[in-house]
């Protein structure tokens, strides 16, 4: 597959997982990170992936017989207004060092948009601020943001950047008291809850979304065959679940957590009021345990209508930072009018 718009002496052609895994890795080598995380990455994220072979172009010179370039698009589930559907995650474009011009790297990803586009209703990505030029001239839209939010629980760590660490220790325990004393009296008169962490998805995952799927917004199908393969089969991390339960052990809420430096990650999360927005009560519930065992701060990123962050915002959640995200529909609809609902398990890894 030749693309009109690449200017010679550059060509892309449609490459494959299994016939160009070499190539890809070759590509990769040196530009996306550790190499044995990336072998173990490629045959869990792209061979073994149970929705479908990913999109792939590469990126030839005349002059060479290998590959100088490689883009991606992974195949993903969605539900888009209550319809099931696809998409495909814009993930690991490399270019080797020779050839990082705007040129090569316009005709990498117009060809890539041409060729997912014909597969996937929606391609969306999560480029870096170098890359969004060229997002931008092959005609990708900006679809939002996704935010980072943090809630801190032991605040000595913070403290010590405003003042001597022995008095920061000394201030974070009665800081510490005192917000867990107002967060006590908020939630004071919740319905009682039922938290118990799991090292594997639960076979309840499946009722959870079938009694709560949404009829609006984009969404990832958040059922257990997108967990055990996102979460449970990742060679890279190591996920636990967060399984809130009602009395009758009906599962109304669950978090996929991942831990770094005493700080607990919440990399995706679902609920039976999700797509209206997480309820206060459940993000209170998911404080309470994070504290017991002995996280210093809990952190969440999504891209999402402000009115479904009210549940975190009320528990002292703030933003710490934010990345845009860009897509196009094979419709040709407007980008900037999704309702999306993405979570830091709707990217790459």
């Amino acid at each position: 597959m030749s693309s009109d718009a690449a200017p010679l002496p550059y060509t892309v052609e449609q490459g494959d997982v299994g016939r160009n895994r070499e190539a890809m890795l070759a590509l990769w080598r040196g530009n996306l990170g550790d190499e044995a995380r990336m072998l173990a990455k490629f045959d869990w994220f792209y061979r073994d992936c149970p929705f479908g072979a990913p999109s792939v172009c590469l990126l030839r010179h005349e002059s060479e017989a290998a590959p100088v370039g490689v883009a991606v698009a992974a195949a993903r589930r969605m539900q888009v207004d209550g319809a099931a559907g696809n998409a495909g995650l814009l993930v690991d474009l490399a270019v080797r060092p020779q050839h990082r011009s705007l040129g090569p790297a316009m005709t990498l990803q117009t060809a890539l948009a041409e060729t997912a586009g014909k597969r996937f209703a929606l391609l969306y990505g999560f480029p870096n601020p170098k890359a969004a030029p060229v997002f931008k001239r092959v005609g990708y839209g900006k679809l939002g943001e996704i935010l980072r939010h943090v809630r801190v629980l032991r605040h000595s760590t913070y403290l010590a950047r405003r003042m001597p660490k022995p008095l920061a220790a000394i201030a974070g325990v009665f800081v510490d008291m005192g917000v867990r004393l107002r967060d006590g009296w908020r939630s004071r008169s919740d319905v009682r809850l039922h938290a118990q962490w799991s090292d594997l998805v639960d076979a309840r995952f499946d009722a959870l979304w079938q009694a709560s799927a949404p009829t609006q917004g984009v969404f990832a199908i958040r059922d257990a065959a997108f967990a055990r393969w996102r979460f449970d089969a990742c060679p890279l991390e190591k996920t636990r679940y967060l399984l809130l339960s009602d009395a009758n052990d009906t599962l109304l809420a669950w978090f996929a957590c991942q831990v770094h430096e005493d700080i607990l990650h919440v990399r995706d999360f679902w609920s039976i009021t999700a797509a209206q927005g997480m309820s206060r009560p459940h993000v209170d519930a998911l404080l309470r345990a994070a504290g017991a065992a002995g996280h210093v701060a809990v952190s969440v990123e999504m891209a999402t209508r402000a009115e479904r962050l009210a549940g975190w915002q009320a528990t002292g959640f703030q933003v710490r930072s934010q990345r845009p995200v860009f897509g196009k529909w094979s419709d040709g609809r407007d980008a900037s009018s999704a309702d999306l609902y993405f979570t830091s398990a709707d990217e790459d890894e």
